[in-house]
């Protein structure tokens, strides 16, 4: 079951976007140097359609996107609750997923996304800010490839 710990609206996660940032828990990546150690606990509330309803009204349209920060360890049950999102005629939302893996997995239906940030911290190469970062930012295009856009973070 997937559990969030906390949530915020913030301006940088995702380009152009005021993003409802969910932070959820139970991380399995482990990387070392995270900003959000806790998150690798298994800790706060269960992540249900009714709580993200919840949180998605409590915002309405102040935000234009809703990401996912986690879910590594049920990233189907992600992908499910963006599926949720998209389907509700009430919300004209973007969807945001960061993963700290390198790769999609398997079988995972990305075409309910607008946004997939891959790869694990690592301190020496920073974050989507640096040009010398490992991670990346896709944009989900219509036929469902993976645009490459890190390279709006860096200025």
């Amino acid at each position: 079951m997937l559990k969030y710990a906390d949530y915020d609206v913030v301006f940088q996660e995702l380009p152009n976007e005021v993003t409802l940032a969910i932070n959820i828990s139970n991380c399995p990546n482990r990387c070392v140097g995270c900003h959000s150690a806790y998150l690798m606990d298994d800790v706060g509330n269960p992540l249900t359609e009714q709580a993200l309803e919840d949180l998605l009204h409590k915002y309405g349209k102040t935000i234009t996107c809703v990401c996912f920060m986690g879910g590594d360890r049920e990233p189907h049950a992600v992908a499910q609750l963006a599926r949720w999102v998209k389907t509700q005629a009430e919300f004209t939302l973007k969807i945001g997923w960061y993963s700290g893996k390198q790769t999609l997995p398997e079988a995972f239906d990305s075409r309910w996304f607008d946004y997939v940030k891959l790869g694990p911290y690592v301190p020496e190469l920073g974050g989507l800010n640096h040009t010398t970062t490992n991670q990346r930012l896709y944009k989900i295009t219509e036929t469902g490839a993976l645009e490459d856009i890190t390279a709006s973070f860096w200025k």
